[in-house]
């Protein structure tokens, strides 16, 4: 009777895992276009994101709710690599959300499997794909193509900042997640370690790209309505569900398969799409959210045959990890909406 209620209490623990994690990837790539639209400094903002994970983390591993390793400056400076590129990810992602709705944001991280691909086969010298994973990935390409072609908000500033996107993210997912994995560093140590080096980082981006300027010339004439609710309320949000996945990210993906989880991040997908469509306007025309939906799809064939083949489960485990940060934040992408 005893192991029937121990099963049962293991169970719900995992369910609600699994709900929290989908509830927060699902939503966060909406809400940090939310954010981005009440408060338009995307620097500051990523900054407020690192610095609340960060902080988090420190507190709730002060008060024993979680361990992480020590900060110190010999693993800082060989972290700091990755943390760079990490950066660099979360940047432009949040750019790109400033510039573009959510759907392209979608459509720009699903390519991330076909450029992947290549570059594992070119560079790192491994297997080139199956047949079914090459049509998947062309699937993903050509949706990609129709909703770029359809798409009635294209402007070279958002497409600018899509590739950079790209190129970021794939980076991320090729490189970084090999010499991060070499560390020793826990889950924990890793979300302080990124977050705490991007947060020291952030005032130099703000200082290249000018965002300092814009920011005290809004607090010096008092136009940017900072201390609004809505703005406040938006932030707020941006930060508390960045910090969120990074723990349903990291629990969940203990609690279930690889392959469970990978199937939870294309449902996020999926419910990213549809929350984004019903909650307001900013969106893709029904052609384009049909090109998407094609992407995603590929993508739903590109895990099948990936899990088919069998013989490359870091791939698939490096895309899966990808997800729920991405979306986020990245901010977890050491772990992560894919997400992201």
């Amino acid at each position: 009777m005893s192991s029937i209620r121990i099963d049962s209490s293991k169970q719900l623990a995992t369910s609600s895992l699994v709900l929290g994690y989908a509830l927060c990837s699902s939503l966060l790539a909406v809400i940090n276009k939310f954010a981005i639209t009440k408060f338009n400094y995307p620097g500051l903002l990523t900054a407020l994101q690192y610095l609340t994970s960060a902080l988090g983390v420190w507190v709730l591993g002060k008060l024993g709710f979680l361990h992480h390793d020590a900060f110190t400056y010999e693993t800082a400076k060989k972290f700091l690599p990755a943390a760079i590129v990490f950066y660099l990810a979360i940047f432009t992602n949040t750019n790109l959300l400033s510039h573009a709705n959510v759907d392209t944001f979608i459509v720009f991280r699903s390519l991330t499997p076909l450029l992947v691909a290549v570059a594992d086969a070119v560079f790192r010298k491994q297997p080139i794909p199956s047949k079914l994973t090459f049509l998947s990935l062309f699937i993903i390409l050509g949706g990609a193509v129709g909703y770029v072609a359809t798409d009635s908000g294209f402007t070279l500033t958002a497409y600018s900042w899509a590739f950079a996107y790209l190129v970021t993210i794939t980076s991320e997912m090729v490189y970084i997640k090999h010499i991060v994995s070499n560390f020793g560093l826990n889950t924990w140590g890793l979300v302080l370690y990124n977050n705490l080096l991007s947060l020291m980082m952030a005032p130099v981006f703000w200082i290249l790209t000018g965002e300092y300027r814009e920011v005290f010339a809004s607090l010096g004439s008092k136009a940017g309505n900072w201390f609004e609710y809505d703005v406040f309320f938006a932030v707020s949000l941006s930060c508390v569900f960045g910090l969120a996945i990074s723990f349903f990210g990291f629990a969940a993906r203990r609690a279930i398969s690889a392959t469970a989880f990978t199937v939870t991040g294309v449902v996020n997908k999926f419910l990213t799409v549809v929350i984004n469509v019903l909650i307001w306007d900013k969106h893709a025309s029904p052609f384009g959210l049909l090109c998407l939906l094609f992407t995603l799809a590929g993508g739903v064939l590109y895990q099948q045959s990936v899990t088919r083949a069998g013989a490359e489960p870091v791939p698939k485990q490096t895309n899966s990890e990808n997800d729920g940060d991405e979306e986020t934040q990245l901010v977890k992408k050491t772990d992560g909406d894919e997400e992201n």
